[in-house]
């Protein structure tokens, strides 16, 4: 087998997979396989001097990791391939619930505003993933379904979201709505033209601000829902440390630049008032 290096050192971030990988016994919203992969011709078979492995894949679009577009809800709404590309790259939060999350908790508003009391404000345009913790069950396909009863969201929470002009939600359970609830979280999201990652994993090994996502579903026409690669990527110490420095030493020249500007608007001033004055000295009926 040939090894691939897999190291990071080149890059100006670290990468975190956020994304479980498929296989026919993976967790699905019927219970029933969602996936499969069949050999088409194997090396044993090809013809040609280079041997090839043909696959077929079948599968439910909504499958594993995968994103839900507006119009899985939404008649009219963008599809997977109308989402624009800038949209899939957004600057990360990660809430986590896990402490508290059992398979009948909702995310509260209180939850995002605790959130927000320590880390500030949600920026706009954010992606917003929830970490309960529920993906230690992924490989116990019949626990993390629970009769499709796990952690999920409000819908005020959904609400409050939007009102942060939030850019999408993601999760670590099959959806952030569970069915005996209703699909507020749906409509509420998708009506407003975000859109939803289910079946998050790792959330944990993203930091609460300051990473980054990138949200690659495939992209297929028309489609309502796709399988994806979601990736965090979390900029090194030193590339940090050198925007800092560069902000810092941006903010400093800003600074003199506008001391300088003040300065010389109070000496242009001076030098008015000293004129003026002068005139009123040398006017006799003064």
């Amino acid at each position: 087998m040939i090894s691939q290096n897999s190291s990071n050192a080149a890059l100006p971030f670290t990468l975190i997979d956020l994304t479980h990988t498929l296989f026919p016994e993976i967790p699905s919203w019927n219970g029933t396989c969602g996936f499969h992969s069949e050999i088409k011709l194997d090396y044993e078979d090809c013809s040609t001097d280079v041997k090839f492995r043909v696959q077929q894949l079948k599968l439910h679009a909504g499958v594993g990791t995968h994103m839900d577009a507006p119009a899985h809800c939404i008649k009219g709404g963008l599809t997977i391939d109308e989402i624009p590309l800038m949209e899939l790259a957004a600057p990360s939060i990660v809430i986590d619930v896990s402490t508290k999350a059992h398979e009948t908790y909702q995310v509260t508003p209180s939850d995002i505003l605790s959130f927000e009391n320590k880390f500030g404000v949600l920026p706009p345009h954010a992606f917003v993933m929830i970490y309960t913790g529920w993906d230690r069950f992924w490989q116990d396909p019949e626990k993390y379904r629970n009769n499709l009863v796990f952690p999920s969201v409000s819908g005020e929470t959904a609400q409050l979201l939007l009102e942060r002009n939030i850019r999408g939600l993601g999760i670590d359970t099959l959806s952030p709505d569970c069915p005996q609830n209703g699909f507020p979280v749906h409509q509420l999201l998708l009506g407003n033209g975000k859109y939803i990652v289910e079946n998050i994993q790792n959330a944990q090994k993203m930091p609460p601000q300051g990473g980054y996502s990138l949200a690659l579903p495939i992209k297929t026409q028309g489609g309502t829902e796709a399988p994806m690669r979601l990736v965090g990527l979390l900029f090194k110490k030193e590339i940090t440390d050198a925007i800092e420095k560069m902000n810092t030493s941006m903010y400093e020249k800003e600074r003199e630049s506008n001391l300088t500007k003040a300065s010389q608007l109070v000496r242009k001033s001076s030098m008015i008032i000293n004129s003026e004055f002068s005139e009123i000295e040398e006017d006799p009926k003064s």
